[in-house]
């Protein structure tokens, strides 16, 4: 029978800390939450609130172990704390980082120079920082993002560096007996963390992107748009909450003191406790969400008000009950979660928690990917492998003073086969330091190039447009028709009339402002089924007041023209080479939308053929589809094709309707379904979020669809 009794301790020597399998089991816990998550955020919603409760051991132990150490001598070593820090985490992480370096050079070239950033930041442990700068936390997806786990660590690491600081000035101040007042206050504070956190907190959809225009949900320094919510995810202060909390539990809960006062026959109550605890995370981690998709825009996310007004703080309170009860020895709650399997990983964690997110990624190219679950099993059967061989060759040894011991013994006659073992390793190490400072190498010097299907699709046809552009020679600026101040402006040319183009729509008021008088001209259907001109005022965000200027070229000669979204930006190339303008870009909103056909209309551009898709990243009204056609009238543009649009959201069923209305509205519009060419497979190539176009033979099929539309089809190409 195991012996229960209270330890023998010396006075000033409470506070030991000593092996407690139940901590271990505790992180086995958390990891294997975070890793699922990763894997797929919809098998449990809430797993990455394992890190909290690593956050909360941290803060827990390493407090418990400075305590421990000024009761024993007086004193804290800030240099051996440090050190001891050192040998735990970053032999391992450097190891990581080098064979990701490998595989990025060999594997993956492409990625070179995008990783190079998050690599410095992992080496600094300011990864979390870093990606709050660059936008790259935890909801963006579509980069190859093989570090992004680092931003935890980088939280631990900087509380590492600046705790004992904070501890040397308590204890030499406050002293072991004030140590609960102090609790108190750690509490306090992070109350007015979460707080602080709840107010602000943004809520409703935020787009993935800002721009001067659309900046809800960003701070702006400068040029720079910071996401404020990932801020408070992945920010030091703002995640010092669960720190702080183990800290302050530390100075009242230390294992040693506790068999010495009444709280040494509670075993049976902790346990109980622990059961709510347990019970609090499980019900956290199933329904806490960090971030949904964007209801009202494509390309945006709608972060859990749960999780950032109360959530962390019930995590770490959660966290608590349970150390409560693993921490003491007499409850049965440390057996239980102490067992050997939950063991095995619980000390392995670091490893896991190192390895496994670089080898999802190494499998889907893609963050937000969901791995499928045999993708998932292939994960784990190359992360358990790694994560072993660290524990044993690299974080083990380097821990318990090996190295140096197998230094020192070189010193001595070895045998044999300890000669042809170190010859081994050495040759071993020789090599990977050779490969290691090629690959330094080749990143540091690689260009920045893109990575993901959307932005690599978009960044070629930008680049497309932009040369497109630059090889049309640039005119004298022309010259528009005066009016007198009484009399009516132009209304537009006769239908055919090359010779002067419409006036741009005049501005009103905003959505929610007092419209002003300029009208634009719009078709409507009468009664006998003909087409007449009817007046509809346009709010100045629809279309800026551009004069309108005059052209030469007969509007039948001037090239059909493609205005899009960022489907369509994948496929500039493929439309250029039939003979087409395009105007495409990412996250283009309907209104945006008016704005860029009223731009282009009042510079002259649009000829007898144009080519919409608008509707994918937001709803749009029945209202901007019209404004849209007040621009594309039949007199000026005889043939507009609209294309229906494509997403798992909820706004498109409700674009689509609205667009395939509009041929009974305007005689000029055309419609095709690309809605339902994606639905029905019948687009090769599609990429892996079913939005956009993957391959060429996605982008050539995008393209001969619209080219046999407008009855060319001389200029449809054979998809490869």
């Amino acid at each position: 029978m195991a012996d229960w009794s209270p330890p023998r301790t010396l006075p000033g020597r409470l506070s030991r800390v000593p092996d407690m399998p139940g901590l271990d089991g505790l992180r086995a816990l958390a990891v294997v939450a975070v890793m699922i998550y990763h894997a797929d955020s919809s098998w449990l919603h809430g797993g990455f609130l394992g890190v909290e409760v690593f956050f909360v051991i941290s803060g827990y132990l390493i407090t418990l172990l400075l305590i421990s150490e000024f009761e024993t001598s007086g004193r804290v070593s800030l240099r051996q704390f440090w050190i001891r820090r050192f040998r735990r985490l970053l032999p391992a992480l450097f190891v990581m980082l080098g064979l990701l370096m490998i595989y990025v050079v060999i594997g993956y070239s492409q990625a070179q120079g995008r990783t190079r950033g998050d690599i410095i930041g992992g080496l600094s442990y300011g990864s979390n920082w870093y990606q709050i700068a660059v936008g790259a936390g935890y909801t963006a997806g579509e980069a190859f993002a093989p570090l992004r786990h680092l931003w935890s660590l980088a939280v631990e690491e900087q509380f590492y560096l600046v705790w004992p600081l904070v501890m040397v000035v308590v204890l030499r101040f406050a002293g072991l007996r004030r140590l609960p007042s102090v609790a108190l206050w750690l509490v306090g504070l992070t109350i007015v963390i979460t707080a602080a956190v709840g107010v602000l907190y943004v809520p409703g959809d935020i787009d993935s992107s800002c721009s001067p225009g659309s900046s809800y949900g960003y701070w702006r320094l400068g040029t720079r748009c910071i996401n404020i919510n990932e801020t408070l995810f992945l920010g030091t202060f703002s995640r010092a909450g669960g720190l702080m909390l183990g800290a302050a539990f530390a100075m009242v809960w230390r294992p040693h003191a506790l068999l010495r006062g009444p709280m040494r026959r509670k075993g049976r109550l902790l346990d109980a406790i622990a059961l709510v605890g347990l019970a609090g995370l499980g019900v956290l981690v199933w329904r806490v969400h960090l971030a949904d998709p964007a209801r009202d825009i494509l390309t945006g996310s709608r972060f859990d008000p749960w999780l950032f007004r109360g959530g962390f703080l019930l995590t770490g309170v959660a966290t608590l009950l349970v150390i409560a009860a693993v921490t003491h020895r007499r409850a049965w709650t440390g057996r239980v979660l102490g067992n050997p399997v939950f063991r095995w990983v619980g000390t392995r964690s670091y490893g896991l928690y190192l390895y496994h997110w670089p080898i999802y990624q190494i499998i889907r190219r893609e963050a937000g990917i969901p791995l499928r679950l045999t993708q998932f099993l292939v994960a784990m059967a190359i992360t358990i492998p790694l994560t072993e061989a660290s524990y044993r060759f690299v974080e083990r040894p380097i821990r318990q003073g090996r190295v140096g011991e197998w230094l020192r013994g070189q010193r001595r006659r070895p045998t044999r086969a300890v000669l042809r073992r170190r010859r081994r390793i050495a040759g071993l190490g020789l090599a990977f330091t050779i490969m290691l400072g090629f690959a330094s190498v080749s990143i540091a010097i690689a260009p920045n190039k893109c990575v993901g299907t959307v932005e690599c699709a978009s960044a070629e046809g930008q680049a497309a447009i932009a040369a497109a552009e630059s090889s049309v020679p640039i005119d004298p600026p022309p010259t528009t028709a005066s009016t007198p101040d009484d009399g009516p402006a132009d209304s537009g040319p006769a239908a055919g009339d090359g010779a002067t183009v419409p006036p741009t729509i005049a501005s009103g008021a905003a959505e929610g402002g007092v419209p002003t008088t300029p009208t634009a001209t719009t078709p409507s259907a009468t009664d006998a089924g003909a087409v007449t001109l009817t007046s509809t005022a346009v709010p100045e965000t629809a279309v800026p007041p551009t004069p309108a200027p005059t052209t030469t070229i007969p509007v039948e000669l001037r090239p059909p023209y493609a205005l899009g979204e960022s489907v369509m930006l994948g496929a500039v190339r493929q439309l250029q080479e039939g003979g087409f303008t395009v105007s495409a870009d990412t996250s283009r909103q309907g209104l945006q939308m008016v704005e860029v056909i009223g731009q282009h209309r009042a510079a002259g551009e649009l000829g007898h053929i144009v080519v919409v898709q608008s509707g994918t990243n937001g709803s749009v009204s029945q209202d901007t589809y019209d404004r849209m056609m007040a621009l594309l009238a039949p007199e000026m543009t005889p043939m507009v094709v609209f294309l229906t649009v494509h997403a798992d959201r909820g706004w498109i069923a409700e674009n689509n309707a609205k667009i395939r209305a509009l041929p009974s509205k305007y005689p000029n519009v055309t419609v095709l379904e690309w809605d339902g060419l994606v639905t029905n497979g019948a687009i090769p190539g599609m990429a892996r979020d079913g939005i956009h176009l993957d391959t060429n033979a996605a982008r050539q099929t995008y393209a001969n669809y619209i080219f046999d539309v407008i009855g060319r089809r001389d200029l449809v190409k054979p998809v490869e």
